[in-house]
């Protein structure tokens, strides 16, 4: 698959909460940085970042763009509810070795009716 499919199935598996399938697509050691939080490294705490969060708010990821240049897919995304965000994803063998997102976590909390968690703001 090309950087972009892998892409456009992690966004079906995404809007589907596939944590699962969603695990599936990244490589054994890939490392996934939000930058609103550390990096987490490999598939397992990637899995747990989606039990965590799709746990806790139901979220949908709408496609705005998609630009692909070499072994990286680019995502700009918009959520039903007005939060958008982008992320770079690095594809290594079909599959996600390391990802990167931008999106505005505390608008985030405000905007799925989540209480800021009181570790977020002690940093």
């Amino acid at each position: 698959m090309s950087p972009r499919e892998v892409v456009e199935e992690w966004v079906r598996r995404f809007n589907n909460a596939d944590i699962e399938g969603l695990s599936a697509l990244y490589t054994k050691d890939a490392v996934n940085h939000q930058v609103v939080t550390d990096a987490l490294e490999g598939r397992d705490a990637i899995r747990r970042m989606f039990e965590i969060e799709f746990g806790r708010a139901e979220m949908v990821c709408e496609i705005e763009n998609i630009f692909e240049d070499g072994d990286w897919a680019i995502l700009e995304w918009k959520d039903p509810l007005g939060l958008r965000g982008c992320g770079f994803f690095q594809i290594k063998n079909d599959q996600i070795q390391f990802q990167r997102g931008y999106f505005d976590q505390l608008s985030f909390f405000k905007i799925q009716g989540l209480p800021v968690p009181e570790s977020y703001l002690d940093k």
